[in-house]
């Protein structure tokens, strides 16, 4: 048997297995990645839990009960008590040079997409967080939750903007945090709060503790630690994975891309390979390509005069 020879699809074969294997070793930038979402969740409770605390000091919930009485009764007017996740906290502890006090506020977003660096608007960065922190579920999807990883530093293009609206589409995000579903909805859900009042909430600032302020930024480095990480990791393969594309390019027998695979300590195949590749069949396996051809033929068996007749028979009926 002939050595067989690389073609596209067979590299790609190659590098989609060795490729998977890469993002599913136990590295330490894998591991550190895991370690920051399991912190992730930790922080939400806790942040989570103290922002209920903080609301509610704010906007008591019997006031908001009372509120909404007044609403059943006198409709529209009274309409003043609503949910939301994303909230000013501010507090008034710090001093200047002159020694007189500053506020200190921020804009904090409980919601999956809300914003990492206290934006009111801006959520690039949350779709950098929300595709870091659902990766497995976005993978078992067949979407790509690390391009915008892959794609840092990078200026938008087809490619970024294609992957990216899958991503955001398997995770129920529709381009606006009041038109979410799936996922995105099931995230922010636990997150609503019930806040008084009819303005937007950069006027609506909600006052804390110096303390309880920290705790907040807390939370949100935690958040920010997650995209870090995954940055780091997903760095580290594409890195891998760029010398993968050079040396696979480069070899001419399949042989040589197993050989490669062998020494990475990657258990490839041969016979799959080709079995599962659509001109591996018909170009290197003797075999299966003479069955293919002959598999082609319409044959005639039996070419008797009474074969024949019948034949036409058949046919003839077959057109009434």
């Amino acid at each position: 048997m002939a050595k067989i020879r690389m073609n596209t699809e067979l590299r790609n074969k190659l590098f989609n297995k060795i490729k998977h294997t890469f993002e599913n070793e136990d590295t330490q930038e894998r591991e550190l990645y895991l370690q920051a979402r399991e912190y992730v969740d930790e922080q939400y409770k806790s942040a989570s839990e103290l922002a209920k605390e903080v609301v509610e000091r704010s906007y008591p919930p019997e006031d908001v009960a009372t509120l909404r009485h007044f609403k059943s009764k006198y409709g529209q007017p009274c309409d003043v008590v609503a949910k939301d996740k994303c909230f000013y906290f501010a507090h008034n502890e710090d001093v200047n040079d002159e020694g007189e006090t500053e506020e200190t506020k921020s804009h904090f977003d409980f919601g999956l997409f809300g914003n990492l660096n206290g934006s009111e608007y801006h959520d690039y960065e949350g779709k950098k967080f929300a595709l870091s922190y659902f990766r497995e579920e976005l993978k078992a999807k067949e979407c790509n939750p690390d391009i915008l990883a892959q794609q840092e530093g990078k200026d938008d293009n087809p490619h970024k903007t294609k992957y990216l609206d899958q991503c955001t589409k398997a995770l129920g995000y529709n381009g606006s945090h009041n038109d979410c579903n799936g996922m995105t909805k099931e995230f922010d859900n636990p997150y609503y709060l019930d806040v008084i009042g009819t303005s937007y909430c950069r006027s609506r600032a909600i006052a804390c503790t110096k303390d309880e302020f920290s705790k907040f930024e807390e939370w949100r480095i935690a958040k920010n630690n997650l995209v870090s990480k995954h940055q780091t990791w997903i760095d580290t393969i594409t890195k891998q994975c760029d010398q993968l594309k050079i040396g696979l390019k480069a070899y001419r027998y399949l042989s040589e891309g197993i050989e490669l695979a062998t020494e990475l300590g990657i258990q490839v195949d041969e016979a799959e390979l080709i079995r599962t590749n659509s001109t591996g069949l018909t170009i290197y396996n003797p075999s299966n390509l003479a069955s293919m051809i002959k598999g082609m033929k319409n044959k005639q068996l039996n070419n008797t005069r009474e074969a024949k007749i019948l034949a036409r028979k058949q046919y003839e009926e077959s057109l009434n």
